[in-house]
């Protein structure tokens, strides 16, 4: 037997010989798909999660070395391996099946313990490459996520404290005779600064406690409005009084419930809200709401009208390794960490996330939650939890 559930493809254009291999696999409750021609083969490969392929040679249209070569040519296919199962037996024919990609080579007829452990051996190698490849991945992203953040540590923190330091150094300084005019101008800028550096602190932190499994998960059942309303409520003052953005919370049934984190949930609507703010022009509009979407989830999004993005700005929006950050309508800096926050928390409720936007035109970002059932007792309405969080 082996450990770990593994799907094969048997490819053979006769029948019994389908039936026969497909028996020796289900006796040992391993799973199988089964393909008369190369071209079903290669439909079954592209809509099913296939471990290994057995394909044989001689088939009408297309041979089993073609079928091999689209299989390697694929970049999605590449990694699977393909054991040739046929009744050519010349040296020329095992060293074309090579030569196309395959891993092993089986003649017809075959022993079925032979052939058994064939199989099992390379599903076996296929287990340990594949876990590899997924160590390999993590380790790449636990080395973006420390580059990026020495890359804050070195850069994004280190410019706005040379600012607080460059005014407050002028407004101490006896023999520079500023007018009240410049003295609210540049307590404005420290102001500024040290608001952008206390946000950009406070991600940080959190983001280093989620990368550590340190932020706990408290699922419970959330009014969608009122999470909503509290939230813009939070960012309405600064929006208005920076930039004189209005933010409009759009029509939503009072009932409508969610079931998540009520923190996370909070943190991911205040940080797209600020966004929005960030990337709209003065005494624009900013949207935020919910609805019920087909899959029974709960729609939320936050819609501007500022300056937008093309394709391949958004692409990176959401990947620690290119952090992705540009500077707000009003020269607002930012690290993109907030978005990458977003992501981890929404995933962390059982939700996705994604953005739909063009340059000029504005963006949409959009994301989903479980919807809830629950009665109001389960209510969650506590600003000081929010605040204790935030602490």
């Amino acid at each position: 037997m082996i450990e770990t559930d593994y799907t094969v493809l048997i490819v053979d254009d006769v029948p019994k010989n389908l039936q026969i291999v497909g028996n020796i696999l289900k006796d040992q409750s391993i799973h199988s798909y089964v393909a008369l021609s190369g071209e079903q083969a290669l439909k079954v490969l592209k809509n099913t999660v296939i471990d290994l392929v057995l394909l044989d040679i001689s088939m009408p249209d297309m041979d089993g070395y073609e079928v091999c070569r689209r299989i390697k040519q694929d970049l999605k296919l590449e990694h699977i391996p393909i054991i040739f199962l046929t009744a050519r037996s010349q040296t020329e024919d095992v060293v074309k099946g090579f030569e196309c990609g395959g891993v092993d080579f089986v003649t017809k007829p075959f022993n079925s313990s032979e052939l058994l452990q064939r199989i099992k051996t390379h599903l076996k190698l296929k287990h340990y490459e594949d876990e590899l490849a997924s160590k390999n991945n993590e380790l790449q992203e636990l080395n973006a996520t420390k580059d990026k953040f020495f890359s804050i540590i070195a850069h994004d923190l280190r410019n706005p404290f040379n600012t607080l330091l460059s005014v407050s150094e002028l407004l101490l300084d006896k023999n520079m005779h500023i007018d009240e005019k410049k003295q609210q101008e540049f307590i404005q800028m420290l102001y500024d600064n040290a608001k952008c550096t206390f946000t950009l602190i406070e991600n940080l932190l959190l983001w280093s406690r989620s990368q550590r499994n340190q932020v706990e998960f408290h699922p419970e059942v959330v009014y969608a409005r009122e999470l909503l309303k509290e939230c813009m409520m939070l960012v309405q003052y600064t929006a208005a009084n920076a930039k004189q953005i209005k933010l409009v919370l759009d029509d939503i049934d009072d009932s409508l419930q969610v079931v998540a984190d009520y923190d996370m949930v909070s943190i991911i609507v205040r940080n797209l809200l600020s966004n929005a703010v960030k990337f709209t022009h003065s005494k624009g509009v900013v949207h935020i709401g919910c609805q019920v979407s087909e899959q029974e989830k709960v729609l939320f999004y936050v819609k501007d009208e500022g300056i937008g993005m093309n394709p391949s700005q958004i692409e990176k929006l959401f990947k620690i390794e290119d952090a992705y950050s540009r500077l707000g309508t009003h020269e607002e800096k930012g690290t993109g960490l907030g978005l990458i926050l977003c992501k981890e928390f929404i995933e962390k409720n059982n939700g996705k996330i994604w953005v739909e936007s063009a340059e000029n035109q504005g963006s949409t970002f959009y994301f989903s939650l479980e919807m809830g059932f629950g009665e109001d007792d389960f209510l969650h309405n506590k600003t000081d939890n929010l605040n204790h969080f935030n602490g």
